[in-house]
């Protein structure tokens, strides 16, 4: 038999809820989002009352000494031996009610989970207003197990209340002492656990994991990151999680705070940042490994290592998370014409690229206008391909491997000018964007580029005297937008002459961007007979111009429509390429 990875041992509620308390057990901050339902909770209560198993726990020991000692100043008896990798909702669940206190819900609201109990009917529910106010309900079980309630008296002031109500019979009074002392005794449900050994590492962890998980969802290595950081860095993971829950709105008293229009992200993708910044890797599995202390050769932990690792991690997080740096890095996206969130297909690109900003002007010391025009090529170029579209890690591993060789802020800047022209070369601009506008895909990568490229050659809406950056104002808010993707040939009209695959009429190239006043009043007629109307607005030079930024030949509407197709893929292409030029001489 091969060699077991686990041990099992039996615990009570009450011990377990004692253990997470003393901090035996790493329980994750209980001000961190619950993302169960209140109706879960009261689930899991009523399978433990009725004696029904809830399944394993699954913890995994953490390896390291009994001296070793937590990073910042949160008060706590002990750092945690044992770490959660499957049970944290039903332990939150339990510590919550049993310790009655409040957890955070997904909108970061405070809240208290309170379970009620009927005696005489054995039905739990989530407590509301009318069962707080109907005597034959315990609204709030929670108080069954606080230090200061006497179950005697408790059961007592239950009955004379519900006697007032009506006459209870001696059936009654007995059966309402029974299931009250047996809800009560709910402290003695005994669970398991399955603790597995410290020298099992990560990845085999997580195959424990889904292997003995129904859903088999993956733990990935940002999991167990953040874990450990609950355990050694706490004050880290709730100034990470903090950062991400105010960079989902603006700030109700118009305080600095996180909130852009590009991206409200979550932890572990600000954590995949500060470790490329603080260890310039892209792959999280050997950061875990060093952050848990563990020497990579001998495979022994070391206290001395981890707090090493961890500091390099503070650092480089601070350094993530300074709110000038961050807003000041998004300039860096509206240089390359991308005025928010929804010309951006990819958060890695943008991740990606705030890592690498941040390296260029922390460890290159490049000057902060020269380091916005590379970073603004840089993010144009990675936008524009999809470069971390496909096995992100490994392609930014690969960009971190490119500025090994760097020493100054010339190298940095020389090294991503070089790549940008290695992949950006003639053939791409002449036949290989041209091949990839032939998409119907609704978030084409090539297409997000082209209206980056309109706003960066100050490009005017088809048919109007705005701007194209000034109708993609992520500030401008009405009930419509004020920008509408439109279809040159129309669907239905396309339909009407025979044309039906989808693969042609929603072709990138059948689409610009109109005012939406105007797509309603071209609705599904042909061009030959909409377009004239529009083309009386404007002087011969400016319709030419237009024309121009538009990639649409004179009399576009006569030709024939594949033939439309492919010469406006041939001039979108030139456009953004023409786009991408204004970055390069620094127009």
């Amino acid at each position: 038999m091969a060699e077991v990875l686990f041990k099992k041992v039996d615990y009570t509620l009450k011990k377990l809820v004692e253990d997470i308390s003393m901090g035996e057990i790493g329980l994750p901050d209980i001000q961190r989002p619950f993302v169960w339902p209140m109706t879960k909770v009261r689930d899991l209560f009523d399978s433990m009352y009725r004696g029904f198993p809830i399944g394993y726990l699954l913890f995994w020991e953490n390896g390291c000494s009994d001296t070793h000692r937590t990073i910042g100043t949160a008060p706590k008896q002990k750092v945690a031996r044992l770490l959660i990798v499957d049970g944290q909702q039903r332990l939150t669940s339990l510590y919550a009610v049993m310790k009655a206190v409040p957890v955070v819900t997904k909108d970061f609201k405070s809240q208290r989970i309170k379970i009620a109990f009927h005696p005489l009917s054995e039905k739990f529910e989530v407590s509301n207003a009318a069962i707080e106010k109907d005597v034959e309900w315990i609204p709030d079980i929670s108080i069954l197990w606080q230090p200061d309630t006497k179950p005697h008296a408790f059961k007592r002031t239950f009955l004379e209340k519900l006697g007032k109500r009506r006459p209870l019979t001696a059936e009654e009074e007995d059966i309402i002492h029974e299931r009250i002392d047996r809800l009560i005794k709910l402290e003695e449900y005994p669970l398991t656990a399955l603790e597995i050994s410290s020298s099992v590492d990560e990845d085999k962890v997580s195959e424990i994991f889904v292997r003995i998980n129904s859903k088999g969802t993956p733990l990935n290595q940002a999991n167990f990151i953040l874990t450990l950081m609950s355990v050694f860095w706490d004050e880290g993971r709730k100034e990470l999680e903090e950062f991400c829950r105010c960079s989902k709105a603006p700030s109700p008293d118009g305080s600095p705070s996180p909130f852009n229009h590009y991206l409200r992200p979550n932890p572990d993708q600000l954590l995949r940042v500060s470790v490329a910044l603080g260890f310039r890797r892209a792959r999280l599995e050997h950061v875990y490994s060093l952050l848990r202390g563990k020497d990579l050769e001998t495979r022994q932990f070391s206290d001395e290592q981890r707090v090493k690792q961890f500091a390099l991690l503070q650092e480089a997080q601070a350094y993530v998370l300074d709110l000038q740096n961050w807003h000041e890095f998004f300039k860096v996206l509206k240089r390359a014409g991308y005025p928010s969130d929804q010309l951006i297909s990819s958060q890695m690109a943008v991740l990606y690229t705030y890592a690498l900003w941040l390296i260029g002007k922390r460890d290159f010391k490049v000057d902060l206008y020269r380091l916005r025009e590379v970073m603004a090529r840089w993010f144009f170029m990675a936008t524009l391909t999809g470069r971390y579209t496909s096995s992100p890690e490994a392609r930014f591993e690969q960009d971190m491997a490119l500025l090994r060789s760097a020493n100054t802020a010339d190298d940095f800047v020389r090294i991503l000018d070089e790549q940008i022209s290695a992949v950006l070369t003639k053939d791409y601009w002449e036949v290989t964007l041209p091949n990839e506008l032939e998409t119907a895909a609704a978030r084409n990568t090539a297409q997000f580029a082209y209206y980056a490229a309109l706003c960066l050659l100050e490009a005017r809406v088809l048919y109007s005297k705005m701007k194209v950056s000034e109708l993609l104002d992520p500030t401008t808010k009405a009930k419509k937008t004020a920008l509408e993707r439109h279809h040159l040939f129309p669907r239905k009209y396309l339909q009407r002459i025979g044309v039906r695959e989808k693969r042609l009429i929603n072709q990138v190239a059948n689409y610009a961007l109109v005012e939406w006043s105007d797509n309603i009043k071209i609705s599904d007629r042909a061009p030959r007979d909409y377009v004239p109307e529009l083309e009386k607005r404007f002087a011969s030079d400016e319709l030419q111009q237009m024309y121009d930024w538009h990639g649409l030949p004179s009399n576009w509407y006569e030709l024939d429509y594949e033939d439309f197709l492919k010469e406006r893929r041939r001039r979108i292409a030139l456009i953004i390429k023409s786009g991408f030029e204004r970055l390069v001489v620094g127009a």
